[in-house]
């Protein structure tokens, strides 16, 4: 796959939020946490909100024009997620819509949506905007695709996999003129990737990373943020769950993928970038965990994570790209 022309890289980080990043020389860190929380968290919560719901989950991020837009997953006093429009010029001090900016399908899709749609991520591809989600209906969970130019209308495009899969994200480039999308299929707890060359039709599909045995991602994986491009290939954020007595753990990871054969793994982090420990992120609706839909990488190599903490509340972690990509070489050489 070409590299990223330079011609083209002022514009894209005009129209959207792929770039490739050319990181710094890495320094070694000597604070404990590679990512750093932001002091504002949580960024929304139940009393932000113009009207009365059960809880907060999970969001996707998108830079759009001069704001940071987050599609927000939220339970309503009935029970059923819907995705809401959260934006800020800072990307910290964020006002939400009082509607939802998607609801379950009430047409053809309705027997899969019906119970709800939920965990949204965006990918900018082809001056579009994707929104892959997880739709509930009577018949179990699916992943499905919409997509959106101006973030006001929204056109939806139909499922993209079969019955109990998760945690879906659609690559920000194509390989050899087909679309790749990140999933976890059920049964099952691993991260696979599947191909596409119209975006109906899915198939080759290639076990990307499966849980460790003994490690912090010991029970279940799944991908969270888009994938980023970087110099040894492409940097993806995601969560592992470890089964403990008092029950789930859920925490942030790394690993770095291969650059034109984004199933092999060049390097996996054995230890979280990320884990509960704020009073918000151990106690709410789902103890014990931080989730994160969305991670957004700012021009001078700041990611933003956009976390879920405890299935109550929206927050933000940063840290440095680089600092990341050395957490994944360094902290073990076995993945």
């Amino acid at each position: 796959m070409a590299g990223l022309a330079s011609a083209n890289l002022e514009t894209r980080k005009q129209s959207g939020p792929r770039r490739a990043w050319k990181g710094r020389r890495m320094s070694i860190r000597t604070d404990k946490n590679v990512v750093e929380r932001c002091a504002g968290n949580p960024l929304i919560t139940l009393a932000d909100l113009p009207f009365r719901c059960s809880d907060i989950r999970n969001a996707g991020v998108t830079r759009f024009g001069d704001e940071y837009l987050l599609l927000v997953t939220i339970e309503s006093l009935e029970g059923r997620c819907e995705l809401y429009l959260a934006r800020s010029r800072n990307g910290e001090r964020f006002s939400i819509d009082n509607k939802p900016f998607m609801t379950g399908d009430t047409g053809p899709l309705a027997q899969y949506e019906g119970m709800g749609i939920r965990d949204p991520r965006i990918t900018f591809l082809d001056d579009t905007y994707y929104i892959v989600y997880v739709a509930e209906g009577h018949h179990g969970l699916r992943l499905a695709l919409a997509r959106t130019d101006d973030f006001v209308t929204v056109e939806r495009m139909g499922m993209l996999t079969q019955t109990d899969c998760k945690n879906g994200i659609l690559f920000p480039t194509k390989f050899d003129g087909r679309y790749a999308l990140l999933e976890r299929p059920k049964p099952g707890a691993s991260i696979w990737l599947t191909f596409s060359a119209d975006l109906a039709f899915w198939g080759d599909p290639q076990v990307v990373m499966t849980p460790r045995s003994g490690y912090w991602d010991s029970d279940r994986i799944g991908a969270a943020g888009v994938p980023i491009e970087i110099d040894r290939g492409w940097l993806l954020i995601y969560y592992g769950e470890r089964i403990t007595s008092a029950g789930p753990l859920v925490r942030l990871g790394a690993v770095v993928l291969d650059r034109n054969e984004p199933w092999k793994v060049l390097a996996r982090s054995n230890i979280p970038i990320l884990s509960p420990r704020e009073r918000y992120e151990r106690i709410g609706d789902v103890n014990n965990v931080v989730f994160s839909c969305g991670t957004q990488l700012d021009d001078e190599g700041k990611l933003r994570i956009y976390y879920g903490a405890s299935d109550s509340c929206i927050c933000l972690g940063t840290a440095h790209i680089d600092d990341i990509i050395k957490v994944c070489y360094d902290s073990s050489r076995e993945f």
